[in-house]
């Protein structure tokens, strides 16, 4: 079979991926049982990775970044996958967090906070999913209501990605609770506010490594340069100006993690013997794996296309909402093929397809759930 190659790989994106599995062999695959029983990485994991440049590597060099693109954060994505782990939230703070601070932030905090991020000295969060609001971002609860020279910040969030060691959250929060959309404002809390509390990190299906956490504000003051933008209401727009970048980024992390469920089910069932023969030898075997390699393939073309479109900055909405939704539900279709070739070691916690199909499970959910995307398709036909 032809090894397939993205268009959009270099030599420089292939040193970054030596250097990302190298370190990720050594620092965390030994370590991924730790993680999950701790339900957190360790804090000096992201001085280490900061020190060799992986974190923030899409941010300019002039913020303390690697001055790469979306291709650099995109190989990063898939050697994690790769490595089995979903503990680490970089993703979310290089890619996510780091960018909100990047677009919207003033020259002083961008200078103030992308230098420590890039160091793994702070850990950034964004905080938008609240108890009684998912998807519905219009209609938080959390406030952020001005008092004089100081937003004095109240609500809860829930399933916050880095809870548990996020030095800075960025807080989707309302500045009018009068409006709608047009409230919305996105506020930077530091984590050693007064009023600000951690809540459990909690127990998930799967990534149990990824601390998972409830946030609460309870009349946390921060001053009003804490706003990330020029003024108050721009917070929704500046969501859905981002919210691509992060469903893209949930594909890569899909695609990545059907490649690696194909791969270690390949090298199982060629090893592995039952009556006689290898599993592969069997023709559900080989038609079950033709066909979840096939749907890995087209995944990877889709994928390459959007990645290659966003990086000319032409990757419209609907077309990253096609590929969350479609990518997320092929992850979890392939990865439930290929525990099923496993037999009951697939079920074990020891093999790594046993987590990856649990892992993969809330992909379909987070970053705006598999319906929601349907339904920016169909508004668009």
């Amino acid at each position: 079979m032809t090894t397939y190659r993205s268009a959009w790989l270099d030599d420089d994106l292939d040193a970054l991926r030596e250097l990302a599995r190298s370190f990720f062999a050594k620092e965390l695959t030994p370590n991924i049982d730790k993680f999950i029983e701790q339900h957190h990485v360790d804090r000096d994991f992201w001085t280490k990775a900061g020190a060799l440049g992986l974190l923030c590597a899409s941010i300019p060099e002039e913020y303390g970044g690697g001055g790469g693109t979306f291709a650099h954060e995109a190989v990063l994505i898939e050697e994690q996958a790769k490595a089995f782990d979903t503990s680490w939230g970089a993703t979310l703070h290089s890619g996510i967090v780091a960018h909100y601070l990047l677009h919207y932030g003033t020259e002083e905090q961008k200078r103030q906070w992308l230098p420590k991020m890039a160091g793994g000295e702070v850990v950034g969060a964004i905080a938008m999913t609240e108890p009684g609001t998912g998807s519905d971002l219009q209609n938080v609860k959390t406030k952020a209501i001005r008092d004089g020279d100081e937003y004095v910040v109240n609500g809860s969030k829930t399933f916050i990605t880095n809870g548990s060691q996020a030095d800075l959250i960025i807080v989707v929060a309302k500045t009018d609770t009068s409006e709608g959309a047009g409230g919305i404002s996105l506020v930077l809390v530091e984590a050693d506010r007064p009023g600000f509390r951690r809540g459990r990190v909690l127990d998930k299906v799967g990534q149990k490594g990824q601390d998972t956490s409830e946030l609460f504000f309870e009349d946390v003051r921060v001053p009003v340069s804490n706003l990330l933008g020029t003024q108050e209401g721009q917070g929704f727009v500046q969501l859905m100006q981002q919210l691509p970048q992060e469903r893209l980024i949930i594909a890569v992390g899909s695609v990545a993690g059907m490649e690696a469920a194909l791969e270690v089910t390949l090298r199982y069932t060629k090893e592995r013997h039952a009556f006689g023969k290898p599993l592969f030898a069997f023709q559900n075997t080989k038609f079950t794996l033709a066909e979840a390699a096939t749907e890995t393939r087209v995944a990877r073309v889709f994928l390459d296309d959007c990645i290659a479109r966003h990086l000319r900055g032409e990757l419209d909405i609907p077309t990253v909402a096609m590929a969350k939704w479609w990518t997320t539900d092929r992850a979890m279709s392939v990865a439930d093929d290929c525990l099923q070739l496993h037999g009951g070691y697939g079920y074990m916690t020891e093999y790594p397809i046993s987590r990856m199909w649990t892992d993969s499970r809330v992909q379909k959910i987070y970053g705006g759930t598999n319906e929601i995307m349907k339904e920016i398709i169909a508004r668009s036909l």
